[in-house]
């Protein structure tokens, strides 16, 4: 059996950034990883310029049941860390709008420094991992198709069920059951809006087309009518997750910046309200 101080479930972002740094501490490190490469959701975000940090990051822009769970880790561990890590390695960069910070060039960038740090670290990486298992016996015992390890720390950086097709699963979710962590019900956020009907069709004719709107979720009983006529009057809805920013039709319904951050807001039964002149009078 191999055996690790620390043994990491997941090569993406989070788990390659936990493995260098607990290597840099003297640990040593085993990632195993589902796919076959690491870093798959890095290389497409930010439309293969990877968005890697946010100058405005705070506690008060993450969606938590506990909004003070992530406030001690963004203080010892700041957007400003992590670009001096993107400078170190030379990375050129650019600001976008609100702050988003993208690679001038590619995502691979990214990765590839993640990866140097890593090895720099004395980090093991195994790719293709599948058939994982895990045991409580003693200390952490972890089973794949690359056989058996044991370990004193087991990290689970499974990520969500986003997109199956780049190796997303639910192995996070069913080792939390195995033990005993409490979960929120997963649900869909950060995603395109897709309709059926006349907004599909409308949305599917106007497909391709950009503009900047402000957005925002109504949560009210009554039907999106309701909503609608009532956004001028707050105190009959509950407004939340506004957003000035750009919205894109697409083929299949809405997306776009302002659409991504307004589908973690949204549940159902509540109303989407789209402002396409924001600050402007249509009358005038």
């Amino acid at each position: 059996m191999n055996h690790a101080d620390i043994l990491i479930i997941g090569g993406g972002a989070a788990g390659l950034m936990c493995a260098s740094v607990a290597g840099q501490r003297g640990r040593s490190v085993v990632v195993l990883e589902g796919s076959n490469r690491i870093g798959k959701k890095i290389l497409m975000s930010g439309g293969g310029r990877c968005n890697f940090t946010n100058l405005h990051t705070d506690a008060s822009h993450f969606l938590s049941t506990n909004p003070h769970f992530c406030k001690s880790a963004l203080s010892r561990y700041t957007q400003w860390d992590f670009l001096a890590l993107v400078e170190k390695h030379g990375i050129a960069w650019h600001e976008k709008t609100l702050g988003q910070l993208f690679c001038n060039e590619s995502s691979k960038d990214i990765v590839a420094m993640l990866l140097s740090e890593c090895n720099d670290a004395g980090v093991q990486i195994l790719t293709q991992c599948s058939d994982i298992s895990v045991s409580t016996k003693g200390p952490f015992q972890v089973e794949c198709n690359h056989g058996k390890f044991s370990c004193e720390s087991l990290v689970i950086a499974t990520g969500g069920l986003s997109i199956p097709k780049m190796g997303a699963s639910d192995l996070g979710y069913r080792l939390a059951r195995q033990f005993n962590v409490p979960l929120q019900e997963p649900r869909a956020g950060l995603v395109p809006l897709t309709f059926t009907g006349p907004t599909h069709d409308l949305c599917h004719r106007l497909s391709g087309v950009s503009t900047q709107v402000k957005v925002a979720v109504t949560a009210t009983p009554g039907k999106d009518k309701v909503a609608v006529t009532s956004i001028r009057n707050r105190d009959k809805v509950t407004v939340t997750g506004i957003f000035v920013e750009d919205m894109l039709f697409t083929h299949r319904g809405l997306s776009g910046p302002a659409m991504l951050q307004v589908s973690s807001y949204w549940n159902p039964g509540d109303a989407i309200v789209v402002d396409l002149l924001p600050g402007v009078d249509a009358g005038e």
